[in-house]
């Protein structure tokens, strides 16, 4: 699995919650819409475990099979659509790209 991995906190004058909802609710239905998608994992993180880590509302890991499969959804217009529903929030963002190795299932 190759995975884009999204971090994002709100945009200033949203609370948790309604960053959270929006982004599991109307952007949700964007993105599932992403050509290539194998899956999709996403955190609603509610506590950072050291105060360097903090001010980080959520996490996304999507899916594909391969980096070429993540290039295609980038270019794709569902994509464009997803990034116009974004606007100018002012929320802050790190998006990474790799693959995947599963350590452990227990």
């Amino acid at each position: 699995m190759y995975n884009l991995v999204l971090l994002a906190a709100k945009p200033p004058e949203w609370t948790h919650e309604q960053f959270i909802d929006w982004w599991r609710g109307d952007h949700a239905e964007l993105t599932y819409k992403l050509p290539g998608l194998r899956s999709w994992r996403h955190t609603d993180i509610d506590q950072a475990l050291e105060k360097r880590s903090e001010g980080w509302d959520g996490m996304s890991v999507l899916g594909f099979d391969s980096p070429e499969d993540v290039k295609r959804a980038l270019a794709s217009p569902e994509w464009a659509d997803a990034v116009a529903q974004v606007g100018d929030m002012k929320g802050r963002r790190i998006a990474v790209m790799g693959f995947e190795k599963e350590l452990f299932t227990g």
